[in-house]
């Protein structure tokens, strides 16, 4: 847990009681601060209390003796419309804050390495932790992935934080500085919060505040935006800008290139072999990984070593059981049909199981890799709106619940011939069946290692 001494003399309110709103109660109560808390869950609310928060309602705050809302990212503050403990504080003239605010007021010694994009982020944040952990380097990982921030480790001067840091949560940092950014890419997401793509990269953007002379910007510029962003970070004095593409030779970057890695200097390393790294998108998470890891001062064998025994993320292009030459992949990460992109972009010979609550769009725009798609098997709210857009495109199978589009999937690939994949890719959100995309996809792993002459790849849960 992070020491929040450093803090006394502060006192602040606490909206949001999950995960990191948790961690940031039982922090300022180890550290003797005071904090009021509020969550709009009953359940949340007691869970709190039993740790020692003053829960007070809403109306009950006295703004006069708060330092600073901590909000958690997922309660909107200003779009589509804020919650009124966030209107409140802001009309008091508060500061919204986050957990990562508070991890970099109290830990100002050690490094940072931010990671932030529309896709990839969790992936390159665990690539990078385990890269240098595997370097013999003091490495705690979390922010939008794992633990939240104050439940970290604290860290001195030799250690270093990395931290994935969603768009909700670089909006409410105000010190927060990246020794390393990492930028991936960027597109459509989250309108509803940033009212628009303009607002949404600028949320990003947030990534880059307060960087100075010394400090790295690494920028993934296979998009139209992201290559905006990488001219606008080169007009900064003395931040370092790595380039990082996927094809083609990158200026004073990294590449990544028919499964070789080169480096700026020519240097080259073939990662085509990895399989938890599967597909062009890994291989941009895993440049975009180099590239921090050498600003980090790591030595190429050690990053290398690193990569190559890189274990992989739950619920991520999975592999957790084969049958045969048939593979079964948990893709329930994929919530959106950029996503699900990158993994039909993996695999030739693919039963999709797909379906949930469906984003803007639906599937359409994945129609440049049905060819690669044997049978889709739909699930869940999405399944008329699916088929109507795979309709003479792709062959497909109502099925309404995952259980049942896994055995129709297990027994058509087990029928044919040849090596195949059963992918869970849902393109859609979990919540019309299931309580998250890892309740989903703990469900479909548990499902798919339970079929006949199941063999379990990956971890073990």
């Amino acid at each position: 847990m992070i020491d929040l001494a450093i803090l006394k003399g502060s006192s602040f309110a606490v909206l949001g009681l999950a995960r990191s709103g948790l961690a940031t109660v039982r922090a300022l109560g180890k550290a003797g601060i005071g904090c009021v808390a509020w969550d709009d869950k009953e359940s949340s609310r007691q869970e709190a209390a039993a740790i020692g928060a003053t829960i007070v309602e809403p109306s009950g705050i006295d703004w006069s003796k708060i330092t600073a809302l901590v909000i958690s990212p997922g309660i909107p503050n200003r779009l589509p419309a804020p919650h009124p403990v966030a209107a409140a504080a802001r009309a008091a003239g508060k500061p919204l804050i986050c957990d990562v605010e508070l991890l970099a007021r109290a830990q100002t010694a050690a490094r940072y390495v931010a990671i932030t994009g529309t896709n990839g982020k969790s992936t390159t944040t665990a690539l990078i932790g385990h890269i240098v952990k595997t370097a013999g380097i003091a490495c705690e990982i979390g922010g939008n992935i794992g633990r939240g921030a104050l439940d970290l480790a604290p860290l001195g001067a030799d250690g270093v934080y990395v931290l994935e840091l969603s768009s909700y949560q670089l909006e409410l940092l105000q010190t927060f500085r990246a020794n390393v950014a990492v930028w991936l890419n960027i597109t459509p997401d989250h309108i509803d919060r940033h009212g628009d793509m303009a607002g949404y990269v600028e949320a990003k953007t947030h990534i880059f505040d307060r960087q100075q002379a010394g400090d790295c910007a690494v920028i993934g510029i296979d998009d139209d935006p992201s290559r905006a962003i990488r001219d606008r970070m080169a007009e900064r004095p003395g931040i370092a800008v790595v380039p990082v593409t996927l094809g083609q030779p990158a200026a004073g970057g990294v590449s990544f290139r028919a499964g070789m890695l080169v480096d700026a200097d020519g240097y080259t390393v073939d990662f085509s072999d990895v399989p938890t790294l599967p597909g062009d998108h890994n291989a941009q998470n895993a440049a975009c990984a180099w590239a921090a890891c050498r600003r980090l001062g790591i030595a190429r064998e050690k990053i290398v070593a690193g990569i190559t025994t890189y274990p992989g993320l739950p619920h991520r292009q999975e592999r957790v059981a084969s049958i045969g030459d048939v593979v079964y992949v948990n893709d329930s990460k994929a919530t959106n049909a950029d996503a699900t992109a990158r993994a039909l972009s993996s695999y030739r010979d693919v039963y999709w199981i797909l379906g949930g609550q469906a984003k803007e769009g639906g599937v359409a725009p994945l129609a440049p890799y049905f060819d690669r798609v044997r049978h889709a098997f739909l699930i869940g709210e999405a399944t008329e709106l699916f088929a109507g857009q795979l309709e003479g495109k792709v062959a497909y199978t109502r099925c309404g619940d995952m259980k049942s589009a896994l055995e129709a999937a297990h027994v058509m690939s087990q029928r044919a011939s040849g090596p195949a994949v059963v992918l869970l890719s849902p393109a859609c959100a979990s919540w019309d069946q299931w309580k998250s995309y890892e309740h989903r996809g703990d469900a479909f792993r548990a499902m798919a290692r339970a079929l006949p002459g199941a063999q379990v790849l990956g971890r073990a849960a």
